[in-house]
């Protein structure tokens, strides 16, 4: 298919841009120009799980790739609503939101197989809706970056794939990994605040998992991105705070490391003094080079 980006690189950064910088504070769902359409609550597993849902929001003339988002919220909370970047849209790009089964809902691997899910039932509707099935990005923050990066290296696998649209593949072809866990079992066990504390019952960690890290260290393994790299693995940029206290500097390091060694294509940016989420995120060259890499990695 042809792309649909903006013949003006400048032009789709600026949208994108405008529309990361106030998706908090304006409902986007009202934003969309020019005819765009905005389909809530689509179901990607039938009769499935309340939250095994998404939102789609497309453009007057969606011919062009496809922008997902997996939101954060420590694999137990958070919500698919106003994601960043609905620009895109403006710009020729489908946007779809994904919300997932939390912990309290079903422990892991459920999370990462309601994404797969979602990803081949985007796929399966994508003459439907008339975004590029073959081009697909992924991004997310926290445990959507930990959800994103392991979409990014199970694409060549079939281990999380079960279900419905089993003729699609969940593979995708970039991802943008915000400050996301990557190694389970290398956790430091030092981390004082307990919502990370890899032995604490009640850390998201535990929660994720069954219970604490020590009694689960095999699905520990098969839920950390690192487990899963190979030279085919999807092109990533991974950003990560330097003081981040919920993900340690070294998790995105190890990710990072690990993409390099295997010959996969991989970006870090370690953001100095920036703790797990913080504004420094969302500075304008941040936020400019997100856009840069999504760009480079959806052309035709």
């Amino acid at each position: 298919m042809k792309s649909t980006f903006p013949a003006s690189l400048t032009r789709c950064l600026t949208v994108c841009l405008a529309a990361v910088m106030a998706f908090s504070v304006v409902s986007c769902r009202r934003s969309l120009a020019g005819g765009g359409r905005t389909l809530l609550d689509l179901p990607y597993v039938t009769n499935g799980h309340r939250r095994q849902k998404l939102d789609l929001y497309l453009p007057a003339k969606p011919t062009g790739p496809l922008l997902v988002w997996i939101h954060g919220g420590g694999w137990r909370a958070g919500s698919k609503d106003n994601p960043p970047g609905l620009a895109f849209v403006n710009g020729g790009v489908a946007v779809a939101s994904l919300e997932y089964r939390f912990s309290q809902d079903a422990i892991f691997p459920a999370q990462i197989e309601d994404c797969k899910a979602a990803i081949r039932w985007l796929r399966a509707h994508a003459k439907e809706y008339g975004f590029d099935p073959k081009r697909v990005a992924v991004w997310g923050a926290s445990a959507g970056g930990h959800l994103t990066a392991l979409l990014a290296v199970t694409g060549q696998v079939r281990d999380f794939d079960v279900g419905e649209n089993l003729d699609q593949s969940s593979a995708v072809q970039c991802a943008v990994d915000l400050f996301g866990p990557a190694d389970f079992p290398a956790y430091d066990p030092a981390l004082p605040d307990p919502m990370v504390q890899r032995e604490n019952p009640e850390s998201v960690l535990a929660l994720l998992l069954g219970g604490p890290l020590s009694k689960k260290m095999e699905l520990a393994r098969r839920a950390s991105p690192v487990t899963w790299v190979t030279k085919d693995a999807a092109p990533m940029l991974i950003m990560q705070g330097s003081i981040d206290p919920l993900v340690p500097m070294d998790q995105s390091q190890r990710l990072a490391d690990k993409l390099k060694a295997a010959g996969a294509e991989v970006k870090l940016d370690i953001i100095e003094g920036a703790g797990h989420g913080t504004k420094e995120f969302w500075a304008t060259e941040k936020l400019k080079a997100i856009a840069v890499f999504l760009v480079d990695h959806l052309k035709s």
